[in-house]
């Protein structure tokens, strides 16, 4: 059963990605990077609200972590490799990408601090609900989610009311294959039935642990996010594959940030509602994991420039990562 959910949840999520692509050239590279990364992004958010109202905490850490970091390096990394070895070198915004760097850097402030915090008044040893230092880093964790809110509406209305950048402008103009009518039907029907093939994920988890013999960390921070992003892998790849760099990093770049900026913060907030609280309390491997990725995603992209030696680069260490997240119990 979970296997087949996770088939369903890869073809609603190619379509899902494939839908808003359409709309996307119909609204412009901006609104539609824009929607690409949200839309890609509600397959991880509907699947860690049903983690979430399970009780499976470590997981939704562990499929927030895996989020950033596949966008990070491996969307990334095999947008600029098949961009790269069909187009050369290739350009984009430096502005824009610089600013998705620094919102990231702020995501990842928002893990290293509650994280050591937690820490420091727990004396080491992990807090749940109920003890007097749980409440502090539950006073934290909000705190922080606002700031993050916060910013995120700040820098997406910076980004849409600022100009168009020049590699942009002379992109060459596309004709969308649906309507925008039909691109929209697809999209909110391939989200209801995402919906319910991600609780049916869910609720099948452990045995589908028991059986496969792997662990559940790993199939929360790898499994459930290249389930998840299947929408930024396909639209990412195939827009770098066009040289629509601009587009194709909203879409890897800009879904990475929606992830720490907007998706984790509204989850903390859904945590609290269904009585699940959800802190901002990573373990020490997230937490490189998301500055590694973060650090190494920034340097390759803010020059302006790529090819497919760094997306080479990039897939190179996401696989390391992993590795180390497989033989991790």
């Amino acid at each position: 059963t979970f296997g087949v959910a996770a088939l369903t949840i890869l073809g609603l999520a190619y379509t899902l990605g494939h839908a808003t692509e359409q709309l996307g050239i119909a609204a412009g590279p901006r609104i539609g990077g824009i929607m690409n990364a949200t839309v890609g992004n509600v397959g991880e958010i509907i699947i860690a609200a049903f983690l979430i109202m399970d009780g499976k905490i470590e997981l939704v850490h562990a499929s927030i972590t895996g989020s950033i970091v596949g966008n990070l390096l491996l969307v990334l990394g095999a947008s600029l490799l098949v961009g790269g070895i069909k187009n050369g070198v290739q350009s984009f915004d430096a502005q824009t990408t610089g600013m998705n760097a620094a919102s990231l850097i702020l995501g990842t402030i928002g893990l290293v601090v509650p994280a050591t915090f937690a820490f420091l008044v727990g004396g080491g040893e992990t807090t749940a609900p109920g003890d007097p230092e749980f409440f502090q880093i539950e006073a934290l964790t909000v705190g922080v989610a606002i700031l993050l809110l916060i910013t995120y509406a700040a820098q997406t209305w910076f980004f849409l009311r600022s100009p168009e950048s020049p590699t942009a402008a002379h992109a060459p103009h596309e004709v969308p294959d649906w309507s925008w009518k039909f691109a929209l039907g697809v999209l909110l029907a391939s989200a209801a039935a995402l919906t319910f093939a991600s609780e049916v994920l869910v609720h099948t988890l452990e045995p589908a642990v028991a059986s496969l013999g792997i662990s559940e960390f790993f199939i929360g921070i790898i499994v459930i996010p290249v389930i998840g992003n299947l929408a930024e892998h396909v639209v990412g790849v195939a827009l770098a594959y066009k040289n629509k760099m601009d587009f194709s990093l909203i879409t890897s770049i800009g879904s990475a940030t929606q992830i720490a900026l907007f998706a984790a913060p509204v989850l903390v907030f859904f945590g609290l509602i269904v009585g699940n609280p959800l802190t901002l309390v990573f373990t020490p491997l997230e937490v490189v994991a998301v500055a590694v990725g973060v650090a190494i995603a920034s340097y390759i992209a803010l020059d302006g420039k790529s090819n497919w030696v760094e997306g080479l680069q990039l897939v190179s260490v996401y696989v390391i990562l992993a590795i180390a997240f497989f033989f991790l119990t």
